[in-house]
């Protein structure tokens, strides 16, 4: 049974910076590639970032060059520095596992086999 742990999450200013944590309890952590998402309010799930299996990094279009996504295969965690926060980028943060090893998943969709619960971040203008 995969389970996902986010934290980090919090309120800050435009122009502040906020690093999330991803703990994943995957016996073959370092075979997943892994990814972020995001929910704002009235919106649907939205892909922010993954991270390849090899620690290669895919983005938004509207997070690149703010966030950088990582992970740390001896601690099977995932993490997500965002820098330069905008307020529209206020949502809740997925962490997504997909259901199979060696799977980039770029959307929120049935490849994604475990979410955690998520953690609120709030950008104020």
């Amino acid at each position: 049974q995969v389970q996902l742990v986010e934290s980090g999450g919090g309120l800050v200013q435009a122009g502040g910076s906020l690093r999330l944590s991803c703990a994943a309890s995957i016996r073959t952590f370092s075979n997943y590639a892994m990814a972020w998402f995001r929910q704002a309010p009235g919106k649907e799930r939205e892909f922010v970032a993954a991270i390849t299996w090899s620690a290669d990094g895919r983005y938004a279009d509207s997070v690149k060059g703010r966030f950088t996504i990582s992970r740390d295969n001896a601690k099977n965690m995932v993490y997500l520095q965002m820098n330069g926060l905008k307020p529209e980028d206020t949502a809740v943060y997925y962490c997504g596992a997909p259901k199979v090893p060696w799977t980039i998943v770029t959307a929120p969709d049935g490849r994604i086999g475990s979410w955690g619960q998520g953690t609120q971040v709030t950008v104020s203008s």
